[in-house]
């Protein structure tokens, strides 16, 4: 089921669907609910993100179609699952148009690993938090793949002849109920990362 703040509903799932709502994303990212799958927990919720152009920042997307998309679902099961090691698993998928010049990067995998276990606070090989992280995101049992695609059009297909994308899924396992809008957080982050956008209070040259 999805969270319809029905009175039925687990205080922790309520709470945890609260607390998405609570994050902070730059300007460039527009974050907004999205039906969530029906039948991989007891309890789901899910959020929509898609970096938005500069020219189009003032104008609300009615289609997740852009250069750079993804989404965040939130599974919570009362009882737990023993693959989850814990009740409440995040999972995250995000897809973003690449240059031919890094498609091509063997490291690209790696690079893009790295800005999952960056944004979450989790050194590579490692499955928690470790003290002194910047952000307050408590996870365990983090996994996922990095896949980088080319695709080729043909005939009378609009779009570039040739495109790259970059596909990121991962899963981690919540602490906690409260504060998961820092890893609502940490997933635009990464999906800025993807993107290509700049750190925040970073102009680029040439940007008015």
């Amino acid at each position: 089921m999805t969270s319809s703040g029905a009175p039925d509903e687990p205080a922790d799932f309520r709470a945890a669907v609260e607390s998405l709502h609570a994050a902070r994303v730059r300007r460039e990212i527009e974050v907004g609910p999205i039906r969530p799958p029906q039948r991989l927990a007891p309890y789901s919720y899910a959020v929509g993100a898609e970096v938005r152009p500069p020219e189009d920042l003032d104008v609300v997307p009615t289609d997740s179609q852009g250069s750079a998309f993804g989404r965040l679902i939130l599974l919570f099961d009362p009882a737990g699952q023993d693959a989850w090691n814990g009740t409440m698993r995040l999972v995250a998928f995000l897809q973003a148009e690449v240059e031919a010049a890094l498609a091509m990067d063997p490291l690209l995998p790696e690079v893009a690993w790295s800005w999952i276990s960056d944004a979450l606070g989790v050194p590579i090989g490692a499955t928690a938090t470790p003290e002194g992280s910047a952000r307050r995101v408590e996870v365990t049992a983090l996994g996922g793949t990095v896949t980088s695609t080319t695709s080729v059009r043909y005939g009378d297909i609009a779009g570039p002849p040739r495109a790259h994308q970059l596909e990121v899924r991962a899963s981690w396992t919540a602490l906690s109920a409260d504060g998961l809008g820092s890893h609502l957080e940490a997933f635009c982050d990464v999906l800025a990362s993807a993107a290509g956008l700049p750190p925040v209070g970073v102009t680029e040259l040439g940007a008015t």
